[in-house]
């Protein structure tokens, strides 16, 4: 490849595109990281923007259903770079109704040109054209249902055939298509500077529309526009949140004046929901096994106007060596997980995520919630949460960890909205991302006995 293609934007949103996608692919760097520092870097325009955002995200979501649609047409071996620049204007012939089909292929040619040479350029403009001929084969063909399901939604094959096992065809099958749908936006109204509906006001002054959620209270869906570049944003009146990620503080729902530790804290939203709970009234102290990871809490708390928060690197699995044993009104540990809930927003994660990698992260969870129960006062309560929809990180976690511990006793969910309350079974819940849009996200509850229980 030539030296040009290092330049990640040059005015042309498909080039810039294929490079942010082959930096993924190289670096295994997060899709969403890369397309973000591309776009404040160089300060891309709100339509280049939106469309540079849909290539990336969508190429990169349909790359397994891609090669089985390129397949046949394909001879011979192709340098890597140009069988994502064949996945990439693929997914616009295929996907993308707004992009003439024949302005994809002459895009490619193009870029096959300036990255390449001419023999590069024919054989992308030979492959595409005979897709557009002969159209691509049908998936339906696939006789196994768990391999057509896999090819279909574009998921490795073992990860299909654990969601069904886990949750059964209808609900794996929702699940992984879903998985393809864009997040919706959404944001925390920080209920300590303003109201839901101030909030709102705010939003819609600077032209973005936003509206309250149904599910969280606190919760509105932005349909447009950016809302960490408002003065709503700036003013601390809101964060930029998942839905499904405010449940963890609903659910410990702290009460002002308590002591919270919130571990595995950075980058602070959880830790600054609590706070706003609390209504700024108490103590939390947020860590993380990352020292520079605390800025990113340090910076929240400061623009939201939080003082309430006190943060130190330490790994949470060494808590009891560094802080008081039964000294916290409540914990929330959001451990680290394997995001299989978070995949549309980083879809990169179902190809770089390997079975194996499940095992060793249940031993880190249950590390975690052991050194939680040490320092938790009896009476206490702790809330475990992870953005994965796996049942042995879930489930199996919070089955291994009271098996371990009989001083802690799994609790029913408090302060759920009545959609969320009926999910729940057993003190769990599992939200999935087709139930109302959002990550898929797990929360446990567990309370610590007293002495004479």
């Amino acid at each position: 490849m030539s030296k040009k293609s290092v330049v990640i934007w040059d005015g042309n949103v498909r080039d810039a595109a294929l490079s942010i996608l082959l930096a993924v692919d190289k670096n295994q760097a997060y899709s969403n990281l890369l397309l973000h520092e591309t776009i404040k870097r160089h300060k891309i325009d709100t339509k280049d923007r939106a469309l540079l955002t849909e290539l990336t995200y969508g190429t990169l979501q349909y790359k397994m259903t891609l090669d089985f649609y390129l397949e046949p047409f394909i001879r011979g071996t192709l340098d890597h770079w140009v069988r994502w620049l064949l996945r990439l204007s693929l997914y616009q012939m295929h996907y993308l109704t707004r992009i003439p089909p024949h302005a994809a292929v002459n895009e490619a040619v193009e870029i096959a040109k300036r990255r390449g040479h001419q023999g590069i350029a024919s054989t992308v403009n030979g492959v595409l054209r005979s897709i557009l001929r002969q159209g691509v084969q049908p998936t339906s063909e696939i006789k196994d249902p768990i391999e057509r399901l896999a090819i279909e939604t574009s998921h490795p094959q073992w990860l299909v055939e654990r969601f069904v096992e886990n949750y059964g065809m209808a609900v794996a099958t929702e699940m992984l298509h879903e998985n393809n749908v864009p997040p919706v936006q959404t944001v925390r109204v920080n209920t300590t500077k303003a109201t839901v509906n101030q909030a709102i006001a705010s939003l819609e002054a600077e032209g973005l529309t936003a509206k309250q959620s149904d599910i969280i209270p606190e919760c509105l869906h932005v349909t447009n526009g950016q809302p960490a570049r408002t003065q709503a944003f700036k003013d601390g009146l809101i964060t930029i949140q998942d839905e499904s990620s405010m449940i963890p503080a609903n659910v410990l729902n702290p009460t002002a004046g308590m002591r919270v530790l919130d571990m595995c804290a950075a980058p602070g939203g959880k830790t600054t929901h609590l706070a706003e709970k609390m209504n700024n009234e108490g103590s939390i102290l947020a860590t993380d096994l990352h020292p520079h990871k605390l800025d990113l809490i340090d910076h929240n708390t400061e623009r939201l106007d939080l003082n309430i928060v006190e943060t130190a690197p330490i790994d949470g699995r060494k808590a009891p060596e560094f802080l008081q044993l039964a000294s916290f009104d409540a914990v929330l540990v959001d451990a680290p997980c394997s995001g299989l809930g978070v995949m549309r927003r980083k879809p990169d994660i179902k190809y770089t995520k390997r079975e194996e990698d499940l095992e060793n992260l249940q031993k880190i969870q249950l590390a975690l919630l052991d050194a939680a129960s040490k320092v938790l006062k009896q009476e206490g309560k702790l809330v475990y949460s992870t953005c994965t929809v796996d049942k042995q990180e879930n489930e199996g976690t919070v089955q291994a960890f009271l098996r371990e511990h009989p001083e802690m006793e799994a609790i029913q969910l408090e302060s759920l909205p009545t959609k969320l309350a009926e999910k729940q079974a057993n003190g769990m819940l599992q939200v999935f991302p087709q139930d109302f849009g959002s990550d898929g996200f797990f929360v446990a509850a567990f309370r610590k006995k007293g002495e004479s229980q």
